[in-house]
């Protein structure tokens, strides 16, 4: 059973989209990263913080899928990470209308001991700073050290993003990301252009549109699965980089193919969190449900074709 260590944000977020909205729920990257992983049979830590004002049962929500809280900081007195926004009616498009970042401000992440070894890494979206912090605490080399970063750190982190980047094997970027970040507007060459600045793997995200993984020469795409219904995207991108991380650990398998196969349960899992909002669809996921989907992928992809 291979571990995987999760680095990210367990959070507050409050959603509106086109078909309803909510108070305060549970979120953060490193949620809906340990819950998709969780699908896998793997040891699972989440290194994060939190104020005193987080809900014992959504702890317990984690902790009850087999993740592992003991790198989890609970700050008396203090207040946790908050998000607020607001999707259009495509859904790729939302507007940010609160960020409170509370105890996040003053985070310094301390991996437990137990998961200095873990074979595979996964650093979710956060300074850069803290993932590099991380990735050195690291007692051995991991397989595996896979970075999302967004934007804002482009903005406003550009050298230490820079700094992390060389340091990891994949990274996971968003066709508007992977642009800023090269200045290409070719996603190939873009692709090029981040494996020149370290890792072996590139994963760009289209959302609705699948995924395309870049290693070299040889490219590869995943489509997203066409879904009757799409409540809430906010999870969908850290709910892949959870499939993808935890299939990984599972097998401990790192070659160009084992990676296709990570790309697809990312896209089969993060197909199943946009159905409801937050984290509800993602807590009650039935094993059977996800296999059958993964069935739905190969059969949407899968053709004959005589060449002449």
């Amino acid at each position: 059973m291979g571990k995987l260590l999760i680095v990210g944000t367990v959070a507050f977020d409050a959603i509106e989209t086109p078909f309803g909205k909510t108070d305060k729920i549970l979120g953060g990257a490193a949620t809906f990263i340990g819950l998709a992983a969780s699908q896998f049979n793997v040891n699972s830590a989440i290194v994060s913080v939190v104020g005193d004002d987080m809900p014992q049962e959504y702890l317990d929500i984690l902790s009850g899928k087999g993740i592992d809280l003991s790198g989890l900081e609970i700050v008396k007195g203090g207040k946790t990470f908050y998000w607020k926004g607001k999707y259009h009616n495509d859904l790729n498009a939302r507007d940010t209308l609160i960020t409170e970042l509370n105890t996040l401000a003053d985070f310094n992440p301390i991996v437990p001991n137990d998961y200095r070894n873990s074979e595979v890494v996964m650093l979710g979206n956060l300074h850069p700073n803290i993932q590099i912090s991380v990735i050195n605490q690291m007692t051995k080399r991991p397989n595996l050290i896979v970075l999302d970063t967004m934007n804002f750190w482009m903005d406003n982190a550009l050298q230490e993003l820079l700094e992390a980047i060389k340091m990891i094997d994949v990274l996971t970027i968003n066709d508007e990301e992977a642009r800023q970040l090269t200045n290409e507007h070719s996603l190939v060459k873009a692709a090029e252009e981040i494996q020149k600045m370290g890792p072996k793997y590139v994963v760009i995200k289209k959302g609705e549109h699948g995924a395309l993984l870049f290693c070299k020469d040889n490219v590869f795409y995943a489509p997203a699965l066409p879904l009757e219904e799409v409540f809430d995207p906010t999870g969908a991108g850290d709910t892949f980089a959870g499939g993808f991380s935890g299939y990984l650990a599972a097998t401990g398998n790192t070659s160009f193919n084992s990676i296709k196969n990570a790309v697809i349960h990312g896209s089969n899992l993060a197909s199943f969190c946009v159905e409801r909002f937050g984290t509800e669809r993602m807590q009650d996921l039935e094993k059977a449900e996800v296999s059958k989907r993964l069935h739905q992928f190969k059969a949407l992809t899968q053709f004959e074709i005589e060449l002449q």
